[in-house]
């Protein structure tokens, strides 16, 4: 119990250091902003080791839920709930975005620069990616470069047809699984001790992005940057603390609280691919079951995107307000709807979104391709409210699915949410964090199904 309590007290300095860490850059960004600027590698180091282990993470966490559960059709069940919503919040997403933006009617007083308009052509040449291309994307040329390429959508592929092997495999499947079970727990070591370099890259992220921008460059962008803020929380705090309320008796507020730590990592580096390891860790932990958790949270980081649809008919609004085209409401309708299409994939990933906003532009009204540069001085700001908003709408999917799907104990969700099970970075070494790695299967699964009836 003392070795606990003191691992507890270090993650909590580690945290404030965090926060001092974000001070100290923001401080070194204005103060001097050419040295700053040369601080970003350290912000973007840290956020790769993450990248690094997200795909060994999801394969050990997708195996050894699917494996465990017998029936293949609670596992496409849950896949297809996933999806639904996804597909719901979306368009809920779009319909607020367009109504803020028509009411603001931001960019109505910018004039396009020279600049601007090479900025948006260069983001223009890396975006546009068409849905037939994204489909057959997600099949990897091999099963190891499923692990080498850093594609989500890919290792989840793999991890799915691997789980559905070792269950038609039955008890000979066990030493497999055990196996699997041994590789997640080392991961999970990996990842605590790389969470002790967060410090080191939340002050070099936060550094450069002010040593970059400044504060001149965000005086004529800030009614669309407030607006596109103000319109993440209402969604955010009004939409998803309804539904969450109502569906399945959780606060939202505290579910954020609990995930506070988390929300400070991406605010630090901008992308909130850095916090999915530990999302898929404490949702565990929360009291959501193995294959709720292992198949909502990857295929939520690549189709639930809320924040990223926001932001895409914000801009869109915006930058044809600036370009003198103004877009009408059947214009509008199409365009974003084309865009979200053209979205999927792009959440978590630093500047994505900027790539995604210049792809759509091209391919469905290139007249406006030009005007993203408009947008590119406040779009790593934007990006942060994007990032925080797609992590918060992941968290509250994947206790929907859980309720929807009854595989979550809503005792132990409430004994988390109270502080009661508290969480800390030392269960990233633990069984409790992540499911048991040494365990087998099936008892694990009797004790869920235990907790089900508490549910």
């Amino acid at each position: 119990m003392g070795v606990a309590a003191a691992k507890r007290d270090r993650t909590k300095y580690l945290y404030l250091a965090v926060i001092v860490a974000v001070g100290l850059g923001i401080i070194v960004g204005f103060a001097a902003p050419g040295v700053a600027v040369e601080l970003k590698p350290l912000g973007t180091a840290f956020v790769n080791l993450i990248k690094m282990m997200i795909s060994p993470i999801i394969f050990c966490t997708i195996v050894l839920g699917v494996g465990s559960v017998r029936k293949a059709a609670k596992v496409g069940a849950v896949g297809g709930l996933a999806l639904g919503y996804f597909l719901v919040m979306s368009t809920v997403a779009l319909g607020i975005g367009l109504v803020v933006g028509n009411i603001l009617e931001p960019g109505t007083s910018l004039h396009l620069t020279d600049a601007a308009r090479a900025a948006g052509e260069h983001q223009a040449s890396g975006g546009g990616e068409s849905t037939a291309d994204f489909l057959v994307g997600i099949i990897p040329t091999t099963m190891v470069s499923a692990f080498t390429g850093g594609e989500v959508l890919q290792t989840l592929l793999i991890a799915l047809l691997t789980g559905f092997a070792l269950q038609a495999l039955g008890p000979a499947g066990e030493p497999v699984l055990r196996g699997i079970g041994h590789i997640q727990r080392l991961v999970f070591r990996i990842l605590s001790m790389i969470m002790w370099a967060t410090p080191v890259g939340a002050f070099g992220a936060m550094a450069a992005v002010v040593g970059e921008t400044g504060v001149d460059a965000l005086k004529s962008l800030a009614v669309i940057m407030i607006g596109f803020y103000v319109t993440c929380a209402i969604f955010v705090f009004v939409v998803l603390g309804a539904i969450l309320r109502l569906v399945a008796g959780v606060n939202l507020l505290l579910l954020l609280k609990y995930l506070g730590r988390e929300f400070l990592l991406i605010l630090s580096t901008s992308s909130s691919e850095s916090a999915l390891p530990l999302l898929i860790a404490k949702m565990e932990h929360l009291g959501v079951s193995k294959p709720v958790v292992g198949i909502t949270v990857p295929t939520g980081y690549s189709f639930n995107l809320d924040g990223t649809a926001i932001y895409l008919t914000m801009s869109s609004l915006f930058i044809a307000n600036a370009m003198g085209d103004p877009l009408s409401a059947t214009q509008q309708i199409s365009l974003l709807l084309f865009m979200i299409i053209a979205s999927k994939g792009a959440a978590g990933v630093t500047g994505a979104g900027l790539a995604t906003l210049a792809g759509g532009l091209q391919s469905h009204r290139p007249e406006l391709v030009d005007g993203v540069g408009l947008i590119v001085g406040i779009d790593r700001f934007m990006s942060e409210a994007r990032a925080l908003t797609n992590f918060a709408g992941n968290a509250v999917a994947t206790v929907l699915v859980g309720t929807w799907t009854k595989e979550i104990d809503k005792e132990r969700v409430d004994r988390v949410l109270s502080g009661e099970l508290p969480w800390d970075e030392s269960m990233l070494d633990a069984d409790d964090a992540h499911g048991g790695g040494t365990d087998v299967p099936e008892p694990r699964e009797g004790e869920r199904e235990v907790s089900m009836t508490k549910a």
